[in-house]
């Protein structure tokens, strides 16, 4: 028997819990889910009693954590990124298997050697983005070559957003994710490649510099940059590419009206505000305008000058800025304001559902032609708890687990869902399961 252990139960864990606790009993695995609210994973396991365990967590408590992870065969981390550092290295040190669905840290790469020498799989970036991107590029990447073709430029979009169903706000968008990583996106300085130039966007710029990505049957989106697009171009097999950019989607006008958040100050997350409950919204963006006698409203369109208009302007109005509405937080950062805010504005409400949209492009050189390729993918959430992103997300990690633990590939110390053995079956089996890719020559 293998005893799993899954560490955090939040909303994009739901699709990956189901696939291990519907495929216990076939493959002779025990799952232990701890998490914060023992109460609700216990209704979540209610049917799976003989396959399944719920113990309370709290990350912070070491001889918990450390417990639980020697009695495990395999550790799988859904905590927030920042929390992933601490169960690796106990991981590592008690012998014993991890995968995440986040970015590989410098933490992680520090513990590559030693899990090498204990043949230890750390297997990051599995889940959507990154995860589904790195394995669906790396499977066109590996056939145009393969083919003798030569790929000079790579972009690729991803964003979790609200089916058109769903769709009842102006802004287009409802929180199917961790609402922070939401508010504190694309903070740091975007960096890519552009016709052989290397090109940086800050990110007081970074809301300002968009790009149209079509998707068929779906409409237009804007893509902004993400942070670092050049650090996979090594991995991917692309030195020699003259255009590589990694990007996140939104509906058309998000980033504009972000951008006014950015610009006053509203991202930030660096202090805190004390007695937050004697303001309203509307005073809290008075504060960070210049003084003078207009409205707020006036003062924020005077301030924005040119970058806003009246179409952002009603998106604003949606989120009540201009209308005194009330402050319920006694001390919060500007960035925890705003979380606060949108997570009442954007929630996903009972019925709604999600949409992932992600979109590569391939421009390349084949036996003399210049030849270009969209690949595409458009999943759609069953409801405000089973959603696309949890999809996305949970199953990629499960199902290379699953891989792994049954033998379909052998591979130890860090690594990210671009080698064959990998992708592969990952998305073989992702295409039963609803998450298929359309190509489309251009």
């Amino acid at each position: 028997m293998s005893n799993i252990l899954i560490i955090g139960a939040g909303r994009s864990s739901s699709s990956l819990i189901t696939y291990f606790l519907s495929n216990a009993k076939q493959y002779n695995w025990h799952i232990t889910i701890a998490d914060a609210n023992k109460k609700a994973v216990n209704s979540k396991i209610s049917a799976y009693s003989d396959v399944a365990t719920a113990v309370e967590f709290d990350v912070l408590n070491v001889s918990l954590r450390e417990k639980l992870i020697s009695q495990s065969d395999f550790v799988i981390s859904m905590l927030p990124a920042f929390m992933h550092a601490d169960v690796a290295k106990d991981c590592v040190r008690l012998s014993k298997h991890l995968a995440t669905a986040s970015y590989v840290s410098a933490e992680m790469k520090e513990l590559d050697a030693e899990a090498q020498e204990k043949k230890l799989l750390l297997l990051n970036e599995c889940g959507l983005d990154p995860g589904i991107d790195h394995a669906s590029a790396m499977q066109v990447i590996h056939r145009i070559q393969a083919e003798g073709g030569i790929i000079t430029n790579f972009q690729s979009f991803c964003g979790g957003l609200v089916a058109p169903e769903s769709n009842d706000n102006p802004w287009g968008y409802k929180f199917s994710w961790n609402p922070r990583n939401v508010i504190l996106a694309g903070q740091g300085t975007a960096q890519f490649i552009e016709d052989g130039h290397l090109k940086f966007i800050p990110y007081n710029r970074l809301f300002t510099q968009t790009c149209a990505i079509h998707i068929d049957g779906y409409g237009t989106f804007d893509g902004y940059a993400n942070r670092d697009s050049i650090g996979y171009k090594e991995p991917y097999g692309l030195s020699d590419v003259k255009t590589m950019l990694r990007g996140t989607l939104r509906q058309t006008n998000y980033c504009k009206a972000w951008n006014v958040f950015v610009k006053l100050g509203l991202t930030d997350d660096s202090y805190k505000i004390k007695n937050c409950d004697s303001l309203n919204y509307t005073s809290l963006i008075h504060s960070f305008l210049p003084a003078g006698d207009d409205s707020v409203k006036e003062k924020l369109i005077s301030f924005m000058g040119n970058e806003i208009d009246a179409t952002i302007i009603s998106m604003l109005d949606y989120l009540e800025l201009f209308d005194n509405k009330p402050i319920t937080l006694h001390e919060a950062s500007p960035a925890e304001l705003l979380q606060h805010l949108l997570e009442e504005k954007w929630v996903l409400k009972p019925g709604d559902k999600d949409m992932i949209v992600m979109q590569h492009l391939f421009e390349y050189k084949l036996n003399g032609k210049h030849k270009k390729l969209t690949s595409s993918l458009v999943v759609i959430g069953d409801d405000e708890v089973h959603t696309a992103m949890a999809k996305t997300v949970g199953l990629p990690l499960a199902i290379s687990i699953k891989n792994f633990l049954i033998g379909k590939f052998t591979l130890y110390g860090v690594q990210i869902p671009i080698i064959k053995e990998i992708y592969e079956p990952l998305l073989k089996e992702l295409e039963t399961l609803g998450v298929n890719f359309i190509e489309k020559e251009l």
